[in-house]
């Protein structure tokens, strides 16, 4: 087998098809969370802790001079990126508790019985003659 036809067997398996939507899936997946943590849950979280900007805060180590930047340690970034990621992880959370009740809702309808086989129907209609 030759290298192309072994990388085109490769590629089109559906394992890495799969895996390909789910990484695209994810990425527009995190996007919609980020969006969700940063337009419409943080906003109100701001206002409740009096619009502490955490970005903010930081040790500086050296100031900034003429030629050189300053040097800072931005502790307040790494706290803000902290928050921000336990918002993202309780929403996650959140959408995967709904999507398994969704699917607990789905599972609890029962389905309907199989139609019988034609062997079981002959056995029914022999039973039913046997009672006569």
């Amino acid at each position: 087998m030759g290298f192309i036809s072994e990388f085109r067997e490769f590629a089109i398996k559906g394992n890495l098809v799969d895996f390909a939507v789910g990484v695209v899936m994810g990425g527009a997946v995190a996007s919609v969370t980020g969006s969700f943590v940063a337009d419409i849950f943080t906003p109100p979280l701001g206002l409740l802790i009096g619009d502490m900007d955490f970005a903010s805060l930081g040790i500086t180590l050296r100031e900034a001079t003429e030629s050189k930047p300053a040097v800072v340690i931005s502790y307040g970034k790494f706290i803000q990126t902290v928050i921000n990621f336990l918002l993202v992880a309780f929403v996650m959370f959140l959408v995967v508790k709904a999507m398994n009740a969704l699917k607990k809702k789905e599972e609890a309808v029962p389905a309907p019985p199989p139609e019988p086989t034609p062997s079981e129907k002959l056995l029914a209609e022999i039973r039913d003659l046997l009672k006569k």
